[in-house]
Protein backbone atom coordinates (compact mmCIF):
# COMPACT_ATOMS: atom_id res chain seq x y z
CA UNK A 1 0.00 0.00 0.00
CA UNK A 2 1.23 3.83 -0.49
CA UNK A 3 0.87 5.95 2.48
CA UNK A 4 0.83 9.91 1.76
CA UNK A 5 1.37 12.18 4.89
CA UNK A 6 0.77 15.65 5.15
CA UNK A 7 1.66 18.46 7.99
CA UNK A 8 -1.48 20.68 8.05
CA UNK A 9 -0.91 24.42 8.05
CA UNK A 10 -2.05 26.87 10.72
CA UNK A 11 -5.88 27.54 10.48
CA UNK A 12 -6.71 30.90 8.47
CA UNK A 13 -8.98 32.15 11.71
CA UNK A 14 -5.94 31.95 14.73
CA UNK A 15 -5.58 35.20 16.23
CA UNK A 16 -1.98 34.67 17.29
CA UNK A 17 -0.62 33.01 13.61
CA UNK A 18 2.77 34.42 14.41
CA UNK A 19 2.98 32.20 17.22
CA UNK A 20 1.35 29.09 15.49
CA UNK A 21 3.81 30.08 12.24
CA UNK A 22 6.73 30.02 14.47
CA UNK A 23 5.69 26.57 15.44
CA UNK A 24 4.53 25.26 12.39
CA UNK A 25 7.95 26.15 10.91
CA UNK A 26 9.99 23.58 12.82
CA UNK A 27 10.29 20.29 10.77
CA UNK A 28 7.01 17.89 11.28
CA UNK A 29 9.10 15.17 13.71
CA UNK A 30 5.97 13.21 14.23
CA UNK A 31 5.72 12.59 10.65
CA UNK A 32 9.46 11.47 10.21
CA UNK A 33 9.14 9.54 12.97
CA UNK A 34 5.59 7.88 10.92
CA UNK A 35 7.50 8.02 7.44
CA UNK A 36 10.90 5.97 9.13
CA UNK A 37 8.82 3.11 10.73
CA UNK A 38 6.42 2.58 7.55
CA UNK A 39 9.62 2.23 5.37
CA UNK A 40 10.93 -0.30 7.64
CA UNK A 41 7.89 -2.46 7.29
CA UNK A 42 8.18 -1.95 3.07
CA UNK A 43 5.43 0.89 2.93
CA UNK A 44 5.59 3.02 0.09
CA UNK A 45 5.42 6.78 1.63
CA UNK A 46 5.29 10.23 0.46
CA UNK A 47 5.66 13.19 2.64
CA UNK A 48 3.62 17.13 2.53
CA UNK A 49 4.91 19.56 4.82
CA UNK A 50 2.43 22.15 3.61
CA UNK A 51 3.53 25.45 5.59
CA UNK A 52 6.94 24.59 4.65
CA UNK A 53 5.96 24.89 0.82
CA UNK A 54 3.34 27.52 1.41
CA UNK A 55 0.53 25.28 -0.33
CA UNK A 56 -3.10 26.68 0.03
CA UNK A 57 -5.57 24.05 1.26
CA UNK A 58 -6.38 23.18 -2.59
CA UNK A 59 -2.98 22.99 -4.05
CA UNK A 60 -2.07 20.25 -0.88
CA UNK A 61 -5.58 18.54 -1.65
CA UNK A 62 -4.64 18.41 -5.57
CA UNK A 63 -0.52 16.89 -4.56
CA UNK A 64 -2.31 14.22 -2.40
CA UNK A 65 -4.66 13.84 -5.74
CA UNK A 66 -1.39 13.47 -7.83
CA UNK A 67 0.20 10.86 -5.13
CA UNK A 68 -3.12 9.03 -5.65
CA UNK A 69 -2.25 6.89 -2.28
CA UNK A 70 -4.32 3.91 -1.01
CA UNK A 71 -4.47 5.58 2.73
CA UNK A 72 -3.76 9.71 3.16
CA UNK A 73 -2.73 10.72 6.96
CA UNK A 74 -2.92 13.77 8.75
CA UNK A 75 -0.75 15.25 11.22
CA UNK A 76 -2.48 18.24 13.10
CA UNK A 77 -2.64 20.18 16.40
CA UNK A 78 -5.20 22.35 18.07
CA UNK A 79 -3.55 25.23 15.79
CA UNK A 80 -3.78 23.44 12.37
CA UNK A 81 -6.92 20.80 12.56
CA UNK A 82 -9.09 22.84 10.79
CA UNK A 83 -7.05 23.22 7.53
CA UNK A 84 -6.35 19.69 7.81
CA UNK A 85 -9.87 18.62 7.51
CA UNK A 86 -10.66 21.18 5.17
CA UNK A 87 -8.17 19.54 2.66
CA UNK A 88 -9.32 15.87 3.94
CA UNK A 89 -12.93 17.17 2.56
CA UNK A 90 -11.61 18.36 -0.87
CA UNK A 91 -9.74 15.10 -1.29
CA UNK A 92 -12.47 12.65 -0.25
CA UNK A 93 -14.72 14.61 -2.49
CA UNK A 94 -12.70 13.78 -5.61
CA UNK A 95 -11.77 10.23 -4.47
CA UNK A 96 -14.16 8.69 -2.06
CA UNK A 97 -12.59 5.83 -1.82
CA UNK A 98 -9.50 6.99 -0.16
CA UNK A 99 -8.86 5.57 3.61
CA UNK A 100 -8.28 9.19 5.59
CA UNK A 101 -6.57 9.15 9.12
CA UNK A 102 -5.80 11.93 11.68
CA UNK A 103 -3.57 11.88 13.77
CA UNK A 104 -1.48 13.84 16.93
CA UNK A 105 -3.05 16.59 19.34
CA UNK A 106 -6.02 17.62 17.69
CA UNK A 107 -7.05 13.93 16.65
CA UNK A 108 -5.84 12.26 20.09
CA UNK A 109 -7.94 15.15 22.24
CA UNK A 110 -11.07 15.49 20.03
CA UNK A 111 -11.43 12.10 18.29
CA UNK A 112 -15.70 11.74 18.26
CA UNK A 113 -15.87 15.40 17.57
CA UNK A 114 -13.90 14.83 14.36
CA UNK A 115 -15.60 11.97 12.90
CA UNK A 116 -19.00 13.40 13.75
CA UNK A 117 -18.30 16.76 12.06
CA UNK A 118 -16.46 15.85 9.20
CA UNK A 119 -17.76 12.66 7.09
CA UNK A 120 -14.43 12.60 5.10
CA UNK A 121 -12.55 11.50 8.14
CA UNK A 122 -12.30 7.44 8.43
CA UNK A 123 -9.59 7.03 11.28
CA UNK A 124 -8.34 8.55 13.96
CA UNK A 125 -5.36 7.46 15.73
CA UNK A 126 -4.97 8.56 19.12
CA UNK A 127 -1.41 8.73 20.95
CA UNK A 128 1.90 7.64 19.57
CA UNK A 129 1.43 6.60 16.54
CA UNK A 130 4.01 4.34 15.80
CA UNK A 131 3.13 0.99 16.88
CA UNK A 132 -0.64 1.86 16.01
CA UNK A 133 -0.26 3.35 12.24
CA UNK A 134 1.66 0.05 10.99
CA UNK A 135 -0.89 -1.97 12.78
CA UNK A 136 -3.44 0.10 10.72
CA UNK A 137 -2.12 -0.62 7.78
CA UNK A 138 -1.60 -4.41 7.88
CA UNK A 139 -5.40 -4.51 8.68
CA UNK A 140 -6.20 -2.66 5.98
CA UNK A 141 -4.36 -4.64 3.21
CA UNK A 142 -5.13 -8.04 4.73
CA UNK A 143 -9.25 -6.92 5.38
CA UNK A 144 -9.14 -7.44 9.00
CA UNK A 145 -11.46 -6.03 11.37
CA UNK A 146 -10.50 -2.09 12.96
CA UNK A 147 -11.75 -3.80 16.19
CA UNK A 148 -8.49 -5.66 16.60
CA UNK A 149 -6.41 -2.23 16.65
CA UNK A 150 -5.61 -0.84 19.76
CA UNK A 151 -5.16 3.21 19.88
CA UNK A 152 -7.97 4.12 16.73
CA UNK A 153 -11.58 5.68 16.57
CA UNK A 154 -13.14 5.15 13.74
CA UNK A 155 -16.92 4.62 12.25
CA UNK A 156 -19.13 1.39 11.77
CA UNK A 157 -22.32 1.56 10.25
CA UNK A 158 -22.94 5.34 11.26
CA UNK A 159 -21.66 4.83 14.92
CA UNK A 160 -18.60 5.89 16.69
CA UNK A 161 -16.39 3.16 18.32
CA UNK A 162 -13.12 3.72 20.23
CA UNK A 163 -10.67 0.64 20.93
CA UNK A 164 -8.61 0.42 24.48
CA UNK A 165 -5.93 2.59 24.14
CA UNK A 166 -2.37 1.89 23.33
CA UNK A 167 0.61 1.42 25.76
CA UNK A 168 2.93 4.10 25.57
CA UNK A 169 6.22 3.40 23.85
CA UNK A 170 8.48 2.47 26.75
CA UNK A 171 11.93 1.59 24.64
CA UNK A 172 12.11 4.85 22.63
CA UNK A 173 15.40 3.36 21.52
CA UNK A 174 13.31 1.11 19.34
CA UNK A 175 12.49 3.33 17.06
CA UNK A 176 14.08 4.57 14.18
CA UNK A 177 15.55 8.28 13.52
CA UNK A 178 12.96 10.34 11.78
CA UNK A 179 13.53 10.03 8.10
CA UNK A 180 14.33 13.64 7.42
CA UNK A 181 14.97 12.79 3.21
CA UNK A 182 10.95 12.80 2.98
CA UNK A 183 11.29 16.22 2.70
CA UNK A 184 13.09 18.91 0.77
CA UNK A 185 12.60 22.04 2.72
CA UNK A 186 14.81 24.10 4.32
CA UNK A 187 13.84 25.63 7.63
CA UNK A 188 14.55 27.84 10.25
CA UNK A 189 13.68 28.37 13.80
CA UNK A 190 12.30 31.39 14.31
CA UNK A 191 11.53 33.02 18.35
CA UNK A 192 9.31 35.83 18.90
CA UNK A 193 9.94 37.08 15.35
CA UNK A 194 13.23 36.23 15.30
CA UNK A 195 15.11 33.82 13.03
CA UNK A 196 17.66 32.85 15.42
CA UNK A 197 19.12 29.71 12.92
CA UNK A 198 19.83 30.71 9.94
CA UNK A 199 21.96 28.09 9.23
CA UNK A 200 21.19 24.09 7.76
CA UNK A 201 18.93 23.55 10.58
CA UNK A 202 16.38 20.81 12.16
CA UNK A 203 14.77 19.60 15.06
CA UNK A 204 15.53 16.64 17.90
CA UNK A 205 13.86 15.39 20.72
CA UNK A 206 15.69 13.32 22.96
CA UNK A 207 12.51 12.48 25.57
CA UNK A 208 8.37 12.43 25.36
CA UNK A 209 6.10 13.43 27.99
CA UNK A 210 6.31 15.27 31.42
CA UNK A 211 5.49 14.92 35.38
CA UNK A 212 4.48 18.32 35.91
CA UNK A 213 0.81 19.12 35.79
CA UNK A 214 0.37 22.82 34.18
CA UNK A 215 -3.19 24.01 34.16
CA UNK A 216 -2.03 25.46 30.97
CA UNK A 217 -0.52 22.65 29.31
CA UNK A 218 -2.21 19.57 27.30
CA UNK A 219 0.90 17.41 27.28
CA UNK A 220 0.64 15.80 30.23
CA UNK A 221 -2.66 14.42 29.52
CA UNK A 222 -1.43 13.02 26.24
CA UNK A 223 1.41 11.71 27.99
CA UNK A 224 0.13 10.18 30.81
CA UNK A 225 1.79 12.28 33.44
CA UNK A 226 5.02 9.95 32.48
CA UNK A 227 8.46 11.21 31.12
CA UNK A 228 10.32 8.64 29.10
CA UNK A 229 13.78 9.51 27.85
CA UNK A 230 15.65 8.08 24.89
CA UNK A 231 19.09 6.97 25.83
CA UNK A 232 22.36 9.27 25.75
CA UNK A 233 23.60 6.83 23.65
CA UNK A 234 20.63 6.73 20.96
CA UNK A 235 20.57 10.43 20.93
CA UNK A 236 24.47 11.14 20.50
CA UNK A 237 23.95 8.44 17.47
CA UNK A 238 21.08 10.40 15.87
CA UNK A 239 23.72 14.07 16.57
CA UNK A 240 26.16 12.40 14.99
CA UNK A 241 24.32 11.14 11.68
CA UNK A 242 22.99 14.92 11.64
CA UNK A 243 26.63 16.40 11.62
CA UNK A 244 27.42 13.39 8.74
CA UNK A 245 24.35 15.15 6.74
CA UNK A 246 25.82 18.96 7.20
CA UNK A 247 23.24 19.85 9.92
CA UNK A 248 24.72 22.99 11.95
CA UNK A 249 22.02 23.95 14.36
CA UNK A 250 19.26 22.12 15.97
CA UNK A 251 16.39 22.64 18.78
CA UNK A 252 15.60 20.23 21.19
CA UNK A 253 12.03 20.07 21.37
CA UNK A 254 11.37 18.38 24.74
CA UNK A 255 8.86 19.13 26.76
CA UNK A 256 11.03 18.59 29.62
CA UNK A 257 14.63 18.43 28.68
CA UNK A 258 16.05 19.65 31.63
CA UNK A 259 14.40 17.21 34.26
CA UNK A 260 17.02 15.06 34.94
CA UNK A 261 20.09 17.21 35.01
CA UNK A 262 22.24 14.42 35.50
CA UNK A 263 21.12 12.96 31.85
CA UNK A 264 21.47 16.27 30.39
CA UNK A 265 25.53 16.39 32.12
CA UNK A 266 26.16 12.86 30.51
CA UNK A 267 24.59 13.92 27.24
CA UNK A 268 26.65 17.01 26.74
CA UNK A 269 29.94 15.70 27.97
CA UNK A 270 29.19 13.28 25.33
CA UNK A 271 28.50 15.46 22.52
CA UNK A 272 32.19 17.57 23.62
CA UNK A 273 33.55 14.25 23.81
CA UNK A 274 32.63 13.25 20.19
CA UNK A 275 33.26 16.74 18.51
CA UNK A 276 29.65 17.40 17.62
CA UNK A 277 29.92 21.04 16.26
CA UNK A 278 26.30 21.74 16.79
CA UNK A 279 24.65 25.09 17.56
CA UNK A 280 21.67 24.21 19.55
CA UNK A 281 18.20 25.76 21.11
CA UNK A 282 16.12 24.43 24.48
CA UNK A 283 13.66 25.04 27.21
CA UNK A 284 14.12 24.89 30.34
CA UNK A 285 12.48 25.02 33.85
CA UNK A 286 13.89 27.65 36.51
CA UNK A 287 13.84 24.74 39.39
CA UNK A 288 15.39 22.75 37.27
CA UNK A 289 18.85 24.44 36.13
CA UNK A 290 22.08 24.12 38.25
CA UNK A 291 24.87 25.64 37.31
CA UNK A 292 27.28 22.87 36.75
CA UNK A 293 24.29 21.99 34.31
CA UNK A 294 23.80 25.38 32.85
CA UNK A 295 27.29 25.00 32.01
CA UNK A 296 27.95 21.83 30.67
CA UNK A 297 25.11 23.18 28.05
CA UNK A 298 27.15 26.10 26.71
CA UNK A 299 30.38 24.19 26.83
CA UNK A 300 28.59 21.54 24.66
CA UNK A 301 26.85 24.58 22.02
CA UNK A 302 23.51 25.30 24.20
CA UNK A 303 23.22 29.26 22.27
CA UNK A 304 19.26 29.79 23.26
CA UNK A 305 17.61 28.96 26.33
CA UNK A 306 13.88 29.33 26.84
CA UNK A 307 12.56 29.33 30.61
CA UNK A 308 8.72 28.94 31.03
CA UNK A 309 9.10 32.06 33.75
CA UNK A 310 4.73 32.54 33.23
CA UNK A 311 4.06 35.17 36.15
CA UNK A 312 5.62 37.53 38.30
CA UNK A 313 2.58 36.68 40.93
CA UNK A 314 3.12 33.87 42.88
CA UNK A 315 -0.89 33.95 43.34
CA UNK A 316 -0.87 33.26 39.34
CA UNK A 317 1.98 31.01 39.14
CA UNK A 318 0.12 28.84 42.37
CA UNK A 319 -3.12 28.73 39.87
CA UNK A 320 -0.93 27.51 37.30
CA UNK A 321 0.26 24.93 39.14
CA UNK A 322 3.44 25.90 38.01
CA UNK A 323 5.34 24.74 41.25
CA UNK A 324 7.81 27.87 40.79
CA UNK A 325 8.49 31.07 42.62
CA UNK A 326 9.47 34.06 41.10
CA UNK A 327 12.65 34.42 43.04
CA UNK A 328 13.84 31.06 41.07
CA UNK A 329 13.13 32.57 37.71
CA UNK A 330 15.42 35.23 38.88
CA UNK A 331 18.24 33.05 39.95
CA UNK A 332 17.91 31.19 37.15
CA UNK A 333 18.01 33.40 34.11
CA UNK A 334 21.31 35.27 36.28
CA UNK A 335 23.07 31.24 36.72
CA UNK A 336 22.52 30.54 33.11
CA UNK A 337 24.36 34.00 32.11
CA UNK A 338 26.92 33.09 34.29
CA UNK A 339 27.33 29.61 32.71
CA UNK A 340 27.56 31.61 29.26
CA UNK A 341 24.41 30.91 27.72
CA UNK A 342 24.35 33.25 25.08
CA UNK A 343 20.43 33.71 24.59
CA UNK A 344 17.89 33.87 27.28
CA UNK A 345 14.43 34.27 26.33
CA UNK A 346 11.54 34.60 29.20
CA UNK A 347 8.08 33.23 28.17
CA UNK A 348 5.37 35.13 30.27
CA UNK A 349 1.36 33.94 30.42
CA UNK A 350 -0.87 37.32 30.95
CA UNK A 351 -4.46 36.86 31.15
CA UNK A 352 -5.62 34.02 33.78
CA UNK A 353 -9.97 34.05 34.58
CA UNK A 354 -9.76 36.87 36.97
CA UNK A 355 -6.02 38.82 36.67
CA UNK A 356 -5.80 42.18 37.15
CA UNK A 357 -4.30 45.10 35.86
CA UNK A 358 -1.96 45.50 38.20
CA UNK A 359 -1.38 41.45 38.28
CA UNK A 360 -0.39 41.96 34.50
CA UNK A 361 1.98 45.32 35.01
CA UNK A 362 3.46 42.96 37.62
CA UNK A 363 4.73 40.51 35.19
CA UNK A 364 5.58 43.16 32.27
CA UNK A 365 8.28 44.98 35.01
CA UNK A 366 9.28 41.73 36.04
CA UNK A 367 10.53 40.95 32.78
CA UNK A 368 12.18 44.30 32.40
CA UNK A 369 13.78 44.08 35.49
CA UNK A 370 15.43 40.55 34.50
CA UNK A 371 18.77 40.38 32.26
CA UNK A 372 17.13 38.39 29.50
CA UNK A 373 17.59 38.89 25.86
CA UNK A 374 14.25 38.70 24.86
CA UNK A 375 10.47 38.31 26.47
CA UNK A 376 8.05 36.05 24.68
CA UNK A 377 5.03 37.11 26.35
CA UNK A 378 1.26 35.26 25.67
CA UNK A 379 -1.94 35.54 26.24
CA UNK A 380 -3.95 32.35 28.22
CA UNK A 381 -5.72 30.33 25.58
CA UNK A 382 -7.85 27.32 26.78
CA UNK A 383 -7.82 24.15 24.51
CA UNK A 384 -8.86 20.74 25.07
CA UNK A 385 -6.85 18.46 27.26
CA UNK A 386 -5.97 21.33 29.61
CA UNK A 387 -7.18 21.48 33.37
CA UNK A 388 -8.01 24.71 32.67
CA UNK A 389 -10.44 24.46 29.45
CA UNK A 390 -12.33 21.65 31.74
CA UNK A 391 -12.31 23.87 34.82
CA UNK A 392 -14.12 26.91 32.64
CA UNK A 393 -16.53 24.41 30.66
CA UNK A 394 -17.42 22.97 34.46
CA UNK A 395 -18.55 26.51 35.42
CA UNK A 396 -20.42 27.05 32.21
CA UNK A 397 -17.88 29.73 30.98
CA UNK A 398 -16.76 27.63 27.67
CA UNK A 399 -18.79 26.11 25.33
CA UNK A 400 -16.70 23.18 24.26
CA UNK A 401 -18.76 22.65 21.39
CA UNK A 402 -17.79 25.98 20.42
CA UNK A 403 -14.27 26.25 20.50
CA UNK A 404 -13.35 22.61 20.56
CA UNK A 405 -11.84 23.08 16.82
CA UNK A 406 -9.96 26.39 17.48
CA UNK A 407 -9.60 27.35 20.96
CA UNK A 408 -10.18 30.09 22.92
CA UNK A 409 -8.38 33.39 24.27
CA UNK A 410 -9.24 33.17 28.32
CA UNK A 411 -9.99 37.14 28.85
CA UNK A 412 -12.86 36.86 26.22
CA UNK A 413 -14.59 34.81 28.24
CA UNK A 414 -15.19 36.82 31.18
CA UNK A 415 -16.90 40.72 31.53
CA UNK A 416 -14.97 41.03 34.50
CA UNK A 417 -11.80 40.18 32.78
CA UNK A 418 -9.37 42.79 31.47
CA UNK A 419 -10.54 43.11 28.03
CA UNK A 420 -8.40 41.11 25.65
CA UNK A 421 -7.79 44.20 23.08
CA UNK A 422 -6.12 45.90 26.29
CA UNK A 423 -3.89 43.25 27.17
CA UNK A 424 -2.82 42.70 23.54
CA UNK A 425 -2.10 46.30 23.30
CA UNK A 426 -0.16 45.83 26.53
CA UNK A 427 1.72 43.57 25.60
CA UNK A 428 2.84 45.39 21.82
CA UNK A 429 4.10 47.89 23.97
CA UNK A 430 5.72 46.17 26.85
CA UNK A 431 7.89 44.13 23.95
CA UNK A 432 8.44 47.75 21.79
CA UNK A 433 9.35 48.90 25.34
CA UNK A 434 11.83 46.14 25.81
CA UNK A 435 13.48 46.21 22.83
CA UNK A 436 14.55 49.81 22.96
CA UNK A 437 15.53 51.10 26.50
CA UNK A 438 19.50 52.73 26.28
CA UNK A 439 20.60 50.32 28.90
CA UNK A 440 19.33 46.81 27.45
CA UNK A 441 20.72 47.92 23.68
CA UNK A 442 24.25 49.09 24.85
CA UNK A 443 24.36 45.48 27.01
CA UNK A 444 22.97 43.54 24.23
CA UNK A 445 26.01 45.52 22.07
CA UNK A 446 28.99 44.39 24.88
CA UNK A 447 27.37 41.03 24.41
CA UNK A 448 27.27 40.60 21.11
CA UNK A 449 30.85 41.58 19.83
CA UNK A 450 32.94 38.77 18.98
CA UNK A 451 29.55 36.58 18.69
CA UNK A 452 28.47 35.68 15.16
CA UNK A 453 25.33 33.96 16.60
CA UNK A 454 24.25 37.53 18.82
CA UNK A 455 24.72 39.36 16.04
CA UNK A 456 22.48 37.68 13.70
CA UNK A 457 19.62 37.68 16.49
CA UNK A 458 20.37 41.05 17.04
CA UNK A 459 19.84 42.33 13.72
CA UNK A 460 16.64 40.60 13.25
CA UNK A 461 15.56 41.65 16.60
CA UNK A 462 16.54 45.66 15.01
CA UNK A 463 13.86 44.89 12.09
CA UNK A 464 11.64 43.28 14.75
CA UNK A 465 11.23 46.71 16.86
CA UNK A 466 10.42 48.74 13.69
CA UNK A 467 7.91 46.08 13.05
CA UNK A 468 6.26 46.69 16.30
CA UNK A 469 6.35 50.37 16.66
CA UNK A 470 4.17 50.62 13.00
CA UNK A 471 2.16 48.11 14.71
CA UNK A 472 1.47 49.99 17.77
CA UNK A 473 1.31 53.35 15.53
CA UNK A 474 -1.88 51.78 13.14
CA UNK A 475 -3.16 49.83 16.08
CA UNK A 476 -2.82 46.34 14.56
Amino acid sequence: MKFSLINASPNEELEDRERARAIASLPPLGILYLAAVLKGYGVEVSVLDQPAKGLTVEEAARWAEKEDPDILGFSATGSSGKTAANICSKVKERNPGIITVFGNHYATLNPDRILAKYPSADVIVRGEGERTVPELVDCLEKGGSLKDVKGITYRDQGRIISTSDRPLIEDLDSLPFPDRSSIDSEYHCMIAGANVAPKKFTSIISSRGCVYRCRFCACSQIARHRWRPRSVKNTLDELLLLTSQGYRQFILTDDSFTTNSKRVIELCRAMRRERIDMDWICEGRVDTCSYEMLWEMSKAGCKILLFGIESANQRLLDYYRKQTTPGQSERAVKTARRAGIEIIIGSFIVGAPDESRQEISNTIKFAKSMPIDLPQFNILGAYPGMEIWNELVGKGRLSPEEYWETGVPVPTLSLSAVPHSEIRQMLREALYEFLRRPHFILEEMARTLGSGFRMNFVLNNLSRIRAIRENIRSGA
